[in-house]
């Protein structure tokens, strides 16, 4: 081989070792936060290194510092585990180096996110009309669903956003789930919606939203008016009534948008689609592919019911561009130009699952979800929601002793979970979305949690 051939394999040595060690090595555990930064740290190198002495130093700096999210007990957030199949694409996507803006620039990068994107939709029931850009993650997703829903819903009043801004505008009201996650107001400050003008609905005792309450704050509505609704609420994963919730907008003429950004993919269980009834009348929807599809980052889904919409609120022309087909290029669905070929990854790790694979994964996390509330309230441990899909949240009493026997578990290594604060109380919560995860690294994690637990008396 030659001497990048002898990197490559190398680096493709060292992160399949680490790969195969993860689920022996501590979650998590304390860091010398000081030591790693001076790791990375000191004087900016003079002159050049070779490329094998470049990548010892960063091998060296940075493992002290890794967190196993790859692995099978790490239940914090809502993290995938990175296929192995999707991560042999991203080791080829990098080697590749393909730019993903326009089919010119990589006829493959383009041919590789429509492929995908279309099983995506199609696993999701999702109208295999709709676009789909493919985006950082949910933040960027909700970004373009809600600026989607802008444009479409001044222009339906005679305004037209894209040209002459929000100053002087009609008012657009934006509804949402009480219980929304934070990204849905970012996103609103981003497009000059603004979070203070958020109309807030109430939500049943799991999260999930009411629908009478979005009819009450629709009720005798007129001018432009955006809902976002939801599915897989971010402490609880209940999803919200699509269906009666979507028919509710459009009876006021408005655009109804779902936050999915890891609870559409119920959609693709025959046990769970339920939850998710009615998906196809939404107008927008984002969701991550690299949560509970395991998939590498960054990999997530913009879709939008309307194409010529969703590019006529995101896309920009220049003289120096060419365009391949009439259809939408990647570029033109997204919010940033030099960037990823994310179709690959996707690809791959559809191709390796299949439709019964994808559903076997949703399964097997929710059941490890129960698995893991049984096992905690057999212990003596408080379950504080409905567990419907795969999130679970634990008390352990009051406020400051559940925050202590978090850090210790976080602490301890065998299992990493975080806090949340839900209805007032601090909670840890659960997130079951690993690939590798088994019943052997829920009832490990269960006995430390509960020996934890004991100790934190």
């Amino acid at each position: 081989m030659d001497e990048f051939s002898r990197l490559l394999s190398d680096a493709a040595g060292r992160a399949a070792h680490y790969r195969a060690t993860v689920a022996e090595r501590p979650v998590a555990g304390s860091v010398d936060e000081e030591a790693l930064r001076a790791r990375f740290g000191g004087p900016l190198p003079e002159g050049p290194s070779s490329p094998e002495v470049a990548v010892d130093r960063l091998v060296a700096a940075a493992e002290p510092g890794l967190v196993t999210s790859t692995g099978p007990r790490f239940f914090g957030f809502v993290i995938g585990g990175a296929s192995p199949a999707s991560t042999a694409a991203d080791v080829l996507t990098s080697g590749w180096d393909q730019n993903g803006f326009m089919g010119v620039m990589s006829p493959a990068a383009r041919a590789a996110e429509a492929g995908a994107g279309t099983w995506v939709k199609e696993l999701l029931g999702i109208p295999a009309t709709a676009s789909c850009g493919f985006v950082t993650g949910s933040q960027e997703a909700n970004t373009i669903g809600l600026a989607a829903g802008r444009h479409h819903v001044l222009s339906a009043v005679g305004w037209d956003v894209a040209r002459d801004g929000l100053q002087g505008a009609p008012r657009v009201r934006v509804v949402a789930n009480a219980e929304r996650h934070a990204t849905i107001d970012r996103s609103l400050r981003l497009l000059g919606l603004g979070d203070g003008n958020l109309e807030l609905v109430d939500t049943d005792a799991n999260g999930a939203v009411s629908v009478d309450a979005v009819r009450r704050a629709l009720d005798g509505a007129s001018g432009p008016v955006i809902v976002c609704l939801q599915s897989g609420n971010v402490n609880t994963g209940a999803c919200d009534d699509l269906r009666s919730a979507c028919e509710a907008v459009h009876d006021v003429g408005g655009w109804a948008h779902v936050d999915g950004a890891f609870g559409v993919w119920a959609s693709a269980s025959p046990a769970y689609r339920h939850l998710n009834v009615g998906i196809e009348l939404a107008d927008s929807w984002s969701t991550d592919a690299h949560k509970w599809l395991n998939v590498p980052y960054d990999a997530a889904f913009a879709m939008v019911s309307r194409p010529d919409v969703h590019s006529a609120a995101t896309s920009y022309t220049a003289p120096y561009l060419m365009t391949s087909t009439g259809d939408p290029e990647m570029g033109d669905l997204v919010l940033s130009s030099s960037r990823r070929a994310r179709g690959f990854t996707v690809w791959a790790a559809i191709q390796e699952l299949g439709r019964s694979g994808v559903a076997d994964l949703v399964d097997r996390c929710c059941s490890l979800a129960r698995r893991f509330a049984d096992g905690l309230a057999a212990g003596g441990l408080e379950i504080a929601n409905d567990v419907v899909l795969n999130q679970v949240l634990v008390g352990f009493g009051d406020d400051d002793r559940t925050d202590r026997v978090i850090a210790a578990i976080q602490r301890d290594g065998t299992c990493w979970m975080g806090g949340t604060t839900w209805h007032g109380r601090r909670l840890m919560r659960i997130a079951v979305s690993n690939w590798s995860t088994t019943e052997d690294d829920v009832d490990l994690s269960v006995e430390a949690i509960l020996r934890i637990a004991r100790e934190e008396f």
